[in-house]
C-alpha cells in the first residue's frame, strides 16, 4: 500500500464544513472556490428537480477548477446540497425571514437532503458523479428559540436553513442515513467514487496517522 502513488485533494467548494467533514477523516484538502453562478446553472436546466439541481450544480463546480490541475495527481471534489420538501428545492435561504417562513413550515415535518457530488481526477478529466439523500425529521422550534437561531446568521449559510454540525442540532428530530450527507458530504460516497476512478481511500493520506 505504501507503493502507491499519493493523490491531492482539491475541494471546488468554500463551505468549511465540508472541509472540516474531510480533515476529520484524516485528508488535508485545498480548497479552491469555483465561482460558479449557482442560479444561472440551475436555470439552464431542463429537470430543475432537486436531485437534477444538486447533480448539475456539483458537476458544474468541479469541472470550473478542473483545467487549472489538468494533468496533476489530483482529485477534484465538487459538492452541493439541496434540501428536497415534497419535489420543491429549498436552497440557502437569502434572508432571515425567508429562513423563518422555512423552518415553521418544516417543524414536526421530514424531508429528503439531497448532495450532488462529483470527483473528477485530474490528471486525465475522468469522473464520477452520485447524489446521495438522507432523510431529515425536523423538530418543533418555540418562537423564542427560533428567534434566538435566526440571530445567529448560521440559518442563511446552509441549505435549508439548517445543519446538524452548528447551533441548529438540538432542534432536529433525527436523520435516516447518512448524516454527513446532511452537513455536506458523504465520505462512503466519496470512496465509492474514487474506487470507481482506480483510486484508493489510503492514496489521499500520505502517510498513516495514530491519534
Amino acid at each position: 500500500m505504501n507503493d502507491q502513488p499519493h493523490w491531492g485533494v482539491v475541494l471546488a467548494s468554500a463551505s468549511p464544513a465540508r472541509k472540516r467533514l474531510l480533515q476529520a477523516a484524516g485528508i488535508a484538502p485545498t480548497t479552491v472556490i469555483s465561482g460558479v453562478d449557482e442560479d444561472a446553472v440551475v436555470a439552464g436546466l431542463s429537470d430543475r428537480s432537486p436531485t437534477a439541481s444538486c447533480l448539475a450544480l456539483a458537476r458544474s463546480k468541479a469541472a470550473a477548477v478542473a483545467p487549472e490541475l489538468a494533468g496533476q495527481s489530483v482529485v477534484i471534489i465538487g459538492a452541493d446540497s439541496i434540501l428536497d420538501v415534497d419535489g420543491q428545492s429549498f436552497g440557502k435561504p437569502a434572508t432571515s425571514e425567508i429562513a423563518r417562513s422555512r423552518l415553521v413550515f418544516l417543524a414536526g415535518r421530514s424531508a429528503w437532503l439531497r448532495t450532488g457530488h462529483c470527483v473528477i481526477r485530474a490528471s486525465d478529466g475522468a469522473a464520477n458523479s452520485e447524489v446521495v439523500t438522507t432523510k431529515v425529521r425536523f423538530g418543533k422550534w418555540s418562537p423564542a428559540e427560533l428567534d434566538w437561531y435566526l440571530t445567529s446568521g448560521e440559518s442563511q449559510t446552509v441549505a435549508g436553513g439548517f445543519t446538524l454540525d452548528g447551533l441548529s442540532a438540538p432542534f432536529m428530530a433525527g436523520v435516516q442515513g447518512d448524516p454527513g450527507n446532511v452537513i455536506g458530504l458523504s465520505l462512503p460516497c466519496i470512496r465509492r467514487q474514487l474506487q470507481a476512478l482506480g483510486i484508493t481511500w489510503p492514496q489521499l493520506h500520505s502517510q498513516p496517522s495514530v491519534k
